[in-house]
């Protein structure tokens, strides 16, 4: 059975004793800047055994505005929703950042096979990617705008973890050089209309375990 997510107007960040895991929260970087919080998204009242069971959630795409990211738990997992503009996808797609990702093609099995193309994601404009560094489970941070210096020299735009510097592309797929292994993974998902994301669900016919990825 899946539940309805709801949004939480923002506040101001700060520390609660809920596990971080419990708190969806999202950020967007300005160019030059730090990245700045926007409003929250929680997961409301499904309890621990039915999410750790992996029960889907789904998504109400139409909240989320272009250039956001908005996080949710699935698994206990958090979740990176990102909803990416045409300048974002035509950056994808530039060979300069091709060149630096150390698995471009996702030849990895880090993803579903309906996912494993450019954007790797079911459609391009949304991606989903489980936020949690492939090498030693850091939560990496949301820069989506190109930098010439921040948050690390020749920024191309994306996810850096600041625990050892591993740097993804908006589409979770890992740079060259750097500690983790692995793509960021994707998970199972499917649209059950034009605005609503089932996480945790493969469209009809796909029989893909997300157990069966190569490395959370």
């Amino acid at each position: 059975m899946t539940r309805p997510l709801v949004e939480i107007p923002f506040v101001e960040p700060q520390t609660t004793r809920r596990d971080f895991l419990y708190v969806a929260t999202a950020a967007v970087a300005a160019f030059g800047a730090v990245a700045t919080l926007v409003p929250l998204v929680d997961q409301m009242n499904p309890d621990a055994g039915t999410l750790a069971a992996g029960a889907p959630i789904d998504i109400d795409l139409s909240k989320i505005e272009p250039g956001q990211q908005v996080v949710f738990r699935w698994r206990e997992r958090p979740v990176f929703v990102t909803h990416r503009t045409p300048d974002i996808l035509r950056n994808l797609q530039n060979p300069q950042l091709i060149s630096e990702l150390a698995d471009p093609q996702s030849d990895e099995l880090q993803q579903p096979p309906y996912a494993r193309n450019w954007h790797r994601s079911v459609k391009p404009e949304f991606g989903f990617v489980i936020g949690i560094c492939t090498h030693l489970g850091c939560i990496p941070m949301f820069y989506p705008l190109p930098n010439a210096s921040s948050p690390a020299q020749g920024w191309l735009g994306g996810y850096f973890c600041p625990c050892h510097g591993s740097k993804y592309d908006l589409a979770g797929r890992v740079f060259s050089g750097v500690p983790a292994p692995y793509n960021l993974p994707v998970p199972p998902h499917h649209y059950v209309n034009d605005t609503l994301v089932r996480v945790g669900e493969n469209p009809a016919g796909v029989s893909f375990d997300f157990g069966s990825i190569r490395q959370i």
